[in-house]
């Protein structure tokens, strides 16, 4: 760590990859000859964006950037060609999946190479309690596989039938069905992880254990996901409800006594419990086909087992609130109705996104153990210009309360402002308005990863300039500038 080069020194004779490298396309493209490549304009574009246009900040500071080439591999065999390619030629490399994430991870900041991982989309094998697949596998069809054996994963995104569990993987934190099993980084959830790496020549590594944490929530950093083990759980007919409330205060007493009544449970008679969300009124009118049915209440969505739902309504009437809506994710869609999957999670930014381009959102985690009061007095704090959204989770055992509130936004100043207000409330803040790796989720480098990425991406080609720590440390330049 101490070798660090003078900033002053060529890019050529940088013994890593520095910003402003000239990338010798037509000779990457005769290293390539046979791969499924694209170097038009419209597929660059495609293939430079994800989500981040959520952020009005990121939005405006990506805008522009786009990749040298697309390539799309068909198998581990293509992956680990384009690899050798960039490292013999010291072209910048820059992981995508379905592009869902919403901080920037898959656009290129610097050129090079957008390597769409969506071909390798293949079910290696389902067993009693796991599966084995490729990383481009999107996780809805993941999902249906498991199924027909009875199983269903852990938990995934709100955007599950579009997402790839690689992408996932490399961005993600939790989802629905964390509040039955965890955060992803909880010991269990993912048993293994494959990647390739940057390396003269290209090695495959597989990460067990703990190690698997080198990769996961590394923004593709460090090491190509090729391949996952994932943990699978028996499958469940979940019934999506809603239950309505006369206060928020009420929605988040009822979120966290059935959030307790899971934890308590979960070791000895299960309450089966997979989504747990609180949305106050002022947003459940921006979701298609509830206006009606929601009446101006604050309200939570559920995914509950069937043979759950008796103590799950108890808890609800105990709260004040009573369950409005009830059906199948299959019922639920026949009505014109969103099921409770589309409510959840950063779905419901989408969601008002649709028709009101004015907001943006935060995320939160509240301090353990959750006290409701805290949010009642931030509703009163901020008014109009914060609109509430809970999640209900558990993170290393312990019951854990995330937030994406939706901000009525006028400048960058507010959001750096609002932040600080929910900081000084003993609140942690994931800045979602942020590319840098440690900006954003992490706050502290982390020095487990940052080894790992010595060894896997030695030049510093994955994904250049994510990582503040790389730049201040083997550059010598400011992290996250572009």
């Amino acid at each position: 760590m101490s070798d660090v080069p003078n900033p002053a020194l060529p890019a050529s004779q940088s013994p890593y990859f520095r910003p402003g490298e000239r990338v010798d396309l037509a000779r990457l493209q005769r290293e390539l000859h046979g791969l499924d490549c694209d170097g038009s304009l419209s597929g660059r574009e495609r293939a430079s964006v994800d989500f981040h246009w959520y952020s009005p900040v990121l939005s405006t500071a990506l805008a522009g950037r786009l990749s040298d080439l697309v390539v799309r591999p068909r198998d581990i065999d293509e992956v680990i060609r384009v690899a050798a390619a960039c490292v013999r030629l010291r072209v910048p490399l820059t992981v995508r999946g379905a592009g869902t994430g919403n901080y920037g991870q898959c656009v290129p900041l610097h050129g090079g190479v957008s390597l769409d991982m969506s071909a390798l989309n293949r079910v290696m094998a389902i067993g009693d309690g796991w599966a084995r697949v490729q990383a481009g596998i999107v996780m809805h069809d993941l999902n249906e596989a498991a199924r027909a054996s009875g199983q269903q994963l852990r938990m995934w995104p709100s955007t599950e039938r579009i997402a790839t569990l690689g992408g996932f993987i490399a961005g993600g934190h939790s989802g629905i069905g964390s509040i039955r099993h965890g955060i992803l980084a909880d010991p269990g959830n993912v048993r293994a992880l494959q990647v390739v790496t940057l390396e003269d020549p290209p090695r495959r590594v597989e990460l067990l254990g703990a190690d698997i944490q080198k990769a996961h929530h590394a923004y593709g950093t460090n090491g190509i996901i090729v391949e996952i083990d994932i943990a699978l759980t028996p499958s469940v007919n979940w019934q999506h409800l809603i239950a309505l409330f006369p206060d928020y205060r009420a929605a988040l007493q009822c979120g966290l006594d059935v959030g307790r009544k899971v934890c308590e449970l979960s070791h000895s008679k299960p309450f089966e419990i997979f989504q747990l969300s609180a949305v106050e009124r002022r947003i459940t009118p921006y979701y298609d086909g509830l206006r009606e049915r929601l009446r101006d209440q604050d309200a939570i969505f559920a995914q509950v087992a069937p043979q759950s739902e008796a103590l799950f309504e108890q808890l609800v009437r105990s709260a004040g609130g009573h369950v409005a809506v009830r059906g199948t994710e299959t019922d639920l869609i026949a009505q014109g109705l969103p099921s409770a999957t589309e409510c959840a999670y950063n779905h419901t930014t989408l969601q008002a996104l649709k028709t009101d381009r004015g907001v943006t959102y935060l995320q939160v985690a509240y301090p353990v153990p959750f006290n409701p009061e805290l949010v009642s007095a931030q509703c009163d704090r901020f008014g109009d210009e914060v609109l509430m959204h809970h999640e209900f989770s558990q993170a290393g055992g312990a019951l854990t309360v995330f937030a994406l509130p939706l901000v009525r936004y006028f400048d960058e100043q507010q959001l750096r402002e609002l932040i600080a207000a929910f900081e000084a409330d003993g609140c942690l803040v994931f800045d979602p308005h942020t590319w840098v790796l440690e900006d954003g989720g992490m706050k502290q480098v982390d020095e487990l990863q940052l080894e790992f990425k010595l060894q896997a991406d030695p030049l510093g080609l994955m994904n250049p300039g994510k990582v503040r720590a790389w730049d201040e440390r083997m550059l010598g330049i400011p992290g996250g500038t572009l």
